[in-house]
């Protein structure tokens, strides 16, 4: 069976992996995001995606690496992780009733080969009008300084989001269809990387 290597500190990316039949080792990169810079929101994605995998990739051989990065395209601007609680708390009220593009850079490395592929997920979030109050609980739990876009669809922010349009997967900060699409233009089969019971 394939080595498998994610190389992100993400819970979220790691349980949805798990979920799906794999069970990859985790090793965090160590890139400084901040450092990092891009044109686009979706470059900016990509780059610190292909980053993140490089890095981890260059120490090891004969296995698969995974990278992942998302933002929050909103208003034409890339937002990561929030720098304070009160730029959490000013963030959801520009959001609130409006809607933003959650952009997930996937590249995967195949450090046998040396052969690397990667692409950018878009989906569309529509927010819903959580009132101050129930902004700043939000905000009290912690949750949203810990993600880009200062949200998530799997914890209490889940409750303030009416909807997406596209792949669920992708907001949690890793698309499987995608990376479907990645593992086979590097000529690897999704179940042949399955865990065996």
């Amino acid at each position: 069976m394939t080595r498998l290597v994610l190389a992100s500190a993400s819970p979220a990316r790691l349980a949805l992996l798990r979920s799906a039949g794999l069970d990859p080792e985790v090793i965090v990169s160590g890139v400084d995001e901040d450092a990092v810079t891009a044109d686009t929101p979706a470059d900016l994605c990509l780059v610190l995606a292909r980053t993140k995998a490089a890095a981890v990739a260059r120490d090891l051989d004969g296995v698969l690496v995974i990278g992942c990065d998302s933002v929050l395209e909103f208003d034409g601007r890339a937002y990561g992780k929030p720098s304070s609680p009160e730029d959490a708390a000013t963030r959801w009220r520009r959001m609130r009733g409006r809607s933003g593009r959650l952009l997930t850079g996937h590249c995967v490395i195949d450090t046998a080969s040396g052969r690397e592929v990667s692409e950018v997920g878009s989906t569309v979030v529509r927010f819903g009008t959580p009132t101050d109050a129930e902004i700043d609980a939000y905000v009290a739990t912690g949750e949203p300084l810990r993600v880009a876009g200062a949200f998530t669809l799997d914890g209490p922010g889940g409750w303030f989001v009416e909807g997406i349009d596209g792949d669920h997967g992708n907001v949690l900060g890793i698309s499987l269809p995608l990376l479907r699409r990645l593992f086979a233009a590097l000529d690897v089969s999704v179940p042949g990387l399955w865990r065996r019971p």
